[in-house]
């Protein structure tokens, strides 16, 4: 039987490294491992890949000079959906088969949006907060089918999105589709098509789902931020390069809007000295908006499942 070596080094992929041993040495697969606290550098790629022959990654930085260094390599399966670490042109360029996950964590992170929509509209945490200091002080609260939601992208993730919104009797507006099929549902959803411009500026909660391409890169910076309503909250559980970060500090800083819920961010993890940190209007979790049993196992059967289906066709897994 030929051996391969197939590099586990997402950070849920290794969390559960049983599993993928048990399930892919019987098919002639070492697993090697490496845990990042986030992803793993260029740098921390190049000395290893030189004998590998899979990858199962998070957002890894698997650029061309990785590649180079990876003769053996055939293919790469992102533990996920987004794959724009990834130099796809160049793996492919040298026979390298990239896959991903997609679409395993759509709810997952539409309850987390709501969930932000809910906190900032209810302050539910400030008033508990309060109570347990002593306090007994009525904040002043909005009710959802008195918001409006603005969805940046509208594929699986800011449809689910839009859906539980309308649920809540929200009015919707979405930009920056991929599609056209998409718009025509969307008009059918009672979902209104603007432009970034008018959503902007006429929503009180802002939510990104749009993919990192290079060209939304910074899609939302100083010029952006300006447009929204000082009592706006921009929400990103997509991509964090797709804020400006220093941007969205700025006006945060100078009370030009409300609040900001981010899950992802331009350098993960986020560093320790940032302002976003001690800003009590602005809620941050460690990219884990994705976070679902049920959903992280189809993850995990379908990494497997794709890694063999390259690397072992004949096999019937």
């Amino acid at each position: 039987m030929t051996s391969w070596k197939v590099l586990v080094s997402a950070p849920r992929a290794v969390s559960e490294i049983a599993h993928y041993e048990a399930a892919l040495r019987p098919a002639g697969c070492n697993v090697v491992t490496r845990t990042p606290v986030e992803r793993l550098t260029e740098a921390e790629l190049l000395p290893i890949v030189s004998y590998i022959d899979g990858m199962i990654c998070g957002d890894d930085q698997i650029t061309g000079r990785v590649l180079d260094a990876a003769p053996r390599l055939r293919v790469i399966c992102k533990w996920g959906t987004g794959i724009d670490s990834i130099d796809v042109a160049g793996a492919r360029m040298r026979g390298v088969v990239v896959c991903n996950t997609p679409g395993a964590f759509t709810d997952a992170v539409a309850d987390t949006v709501l969930g932000y929509i809910l906190l900032f509209a209810r302050q539910l945490d400030r008033m508990a907060a309060d109570m347990r200091a002593g306090l007994w002080q009525r904040r002043p609260l909005v009710s959802l089918n008195e918001c409006t939601l603005g969805i940046v992208g509208l594929g699986q993730i800011g449809s689910a999105v839009a859906s539980r919104a309308a649920a809540c009797g929200m009015r919707i507006l979405a930009t920056n589709l991929d599609e056209g099929s998409r718009s025509s549902r969307a008009v059918t959803a009672g979902i209104e098509i603007v432009p970034l411009e008018s959503l902007l500026a006429d929503s009180d909660f802002v939510t990104l789902h749009t993919d990192m391409r290079p060209e939304n890169r910074r899609l939302i910076g100083a010029a952006e931020l300006a447009q929204m309503k000082p009592t706006g909250v921009l929400i990103n559980t997509a991509r964090g390069a797709l804020v400006d970060e220093d941007a969205l500090v700025s006006v945060l800083q100078g009370g030009r809007l409300a609040g900001a819920a981010l899950d992802v961010f331009e350098e993960e993890p986020l560093a320790k000295d940032s302002p976003l940190r001690g800003m009590p209007n602005v809620y941050l979790a460690p990219h884990n908006a994705n976070a679902s049993a049920t959903a992280a196992g189809r993850v995990h059967a379908n990494c497997i499942r794709n890694v063999l289906q390259v690397l072992c066709p004949s096999d019937k897994k």
